[in-house]
């Protein structure tokens, strides 16, 4: 089976960063996109950011483009996302999500979010003001 280790959430001041990291087992990078997803109170899930494996393609919304940056170490199979200049509305569980699709696919269509193949626990990014 599919599974997925999300760590590197913490607290961090308004301007801050920090490093997610999503540890994959299960799958092969190439089958799959790999990234991330979160979720603020009261919110759906928002696709933020996805690496393709085969194509070696990337996805960013506009509320994280130029702030965030995926990349994929395949010896490790592990997904990191370099999150800086962090805002208090980036405030979220993010969860790590792997899915077949292109990258970009369920990522940026709130109504495919349902069908991300598999999932990983989420980790909590606290933003101060």
């Amino acid at each position: 089976d599919v599974q997925l280790q999300a760590s590197g959430g913490g607290l961090v001041q308004a301007g801050g960063s920090l490093r997610l990291s999503c540890v994959a087992s299960g799958f092969s990078f190439d089958d799959y996109a790999v990234g991330w997803f979160r979720q603020a109170p009261g919110k759906e899930h928002e696709g933020i950011s996805c690496i393709s494996g085969r194509e070696r393609n990337k996805y960013y919304p506009d509320s994280v483009k130029g702030r965030f940056t995926i990349w994929s170490d395949n010896a490790k199979n592990t997904v990191y996302l370099q999150m800086n200049g962090l805002k208090p509305e980036d405030t979220a569980v993010y969860y790590c999500a792997a899915d077949p699709l292109p990258c970009g696919s369920s990522w940026s269509n709130p109504l495919l979010v349902k069908y991300v193949a598999a999932w990983g626990q989420g980790t909590q990014v606290t933003v101060s003001s």
